[in-house]
């Protein structure tokens, strides 16, 4: 049976396979990380190692570089342990992680182009009466649109708010640094770059000092993380993860990018529309709408030619409607008819070109 062609990276990028055998030699190593004999000390080492280097990357601090379970875990540890009792504000185009967190939240507009309404944060920070806590993404997972983080974080320590980034989708695509953003803290996950399901960090930033000394954990245990994430580490995971930015940041993405522009000039001609063109955008995310064939019919009929595509945040997988991305955008029209094609590490030219073949012939069907 012919291997189905994967397009759906921003759910899941493929396992590298650097990655894999680092995680591999990890899983043969006897110990815990906690223990004080000699086999421990290597694990606790290796962990450490691996903290480096995803802080390096990252332009955080290692003592605040604190292993998660992944972006989602990363992300309620920002809100539960930093916002003490700041109110919650989030984008309006924000990942379920931070849209469905069980607090009372402001919902901050984008514009038609998916970008964050610099302009109206202002005016929501001139009044409020107490600093808020502020989420938002550094790249769209459905659109790929980039945010202006660092004026939006200019805007919010300028009137005492915290600004939390959800960088899960933006890893290992762009070069990100904490320092340079100048956000207060900053959650990534390892299988979006091609490391491992299941592991992530969250980082906070040296100057964050209520974040670093204060956090609030989610799990308490035998004091890991510096007392702010109980439990054991996972060894392989967290080594797989640190390959994984390695790896990831020496890439040379011009093709992914040089791709897409393919896919989409292609899809455009057909009569598509390219949702969030006209902003900054991640160089393998694009967010095709043709309004006439629903987005459930077109994902059953990629899916059928041999192509694995998806119509948003794979969090919300089994549901197939209407985007609430699309309508934040105020795109309601096109909302139902959207899907995503998120091109992964190890596209080929050949990929890319068959994909445009299929959705050309779905569109003419």
């Amino acid at each position: 049976m012919k291997q189905p062609v994967y397009l759906d990276a921003n759910a899941s990028e493929p396992v590298r396979d650097s990655v894999l055998s680092e995680m591999v030699k990890a899983l043969q190593i006897t110990g815990n990380p906690s223990s004080v004999h000699a086999m421990g000390r290597r694990c606790y080492h290796m962990i450490e190692d691996a903290r480096e280097v995803v802080a390096d990357h990252f332009g955080g601090d290692v003592q605040n570089c604190i292993f998660t379970s992944g972006g989602t875990e990363a992300d309620i540890l920002a809100i539960y342990g930093q916002i003490q009792k700041r109110p919650l504000w989030i984008g309006a185009t924000e990942h379920p992680a931070i849209s469905q967190v069980d607090l009372p939240k402001t919902i901050l507009p984008v514009t038609k182009e998916g970008v964050i309404d610099l302009v109206f944060l202002e005016q929501l920070l001139q009044q409020a009466e107490t600093p808020p806590l502020v989420c938002l993404m550094l790249a769209n997972s459905e659109t790929g649109v980039i945010h202006p983080i660092e004026q939006a974080a200019q805007l919010c320590h300028e009137y005492g708010a915290l600004l939390h980034i959800d960088a899960v989708q933006a890893a290992g695509r762009m070069k990100i640094d904490l320092s340079t953003i100048g956000a207060d803290s900053l959650a990534i996950s390892a299988h979006k770059m091609g490391g491992p399901k299941g592991v992530g960090a969250l980082l906070l930033a040296a100057g964050n000092i209520r974040g670093a000394k204060y956090l609030e954990p989610l799990f308490i245990g035998g004091g890991q993380e510096q007392g702010r994430r109980g439990g054991t580490q996972a060894l392989p995971m967290i080594t797989g993860m640190a390959e994984a930015v390695r790896s990831s940041y020496i890439q040379d993405r011009r093709i992914i990018g040089e791709l897409r522009h393919l896919i989409e000039t292609a899809a455009k001609q057909k009569g598509a529309v390219v949702c969030g063109e006209g902003a900054p955008r991640l160089d393998n995310t694009s967010c095709l709408a043709f309004e006439g064939i629903v987005a459930q019919r077109q994902l059953m009929a990629l899916d059928m030619a041999g192509f694995c595509v998806s119509t948003g945040s794979a969090c919300s997988s089994g549901k197939v409607g209407k985007s609430p991305v699309l309508t934040a955008m105020g795109l309601e029209h096109l909302a139902g008819y959207s899907i995503r094609i998120s091109l992964p590490w190890n596209i080929t030219e050949a990929d890319a070109e068959q994909f445009i073949d299929a959705y050309c012939r779905m569109i003419v069907a």
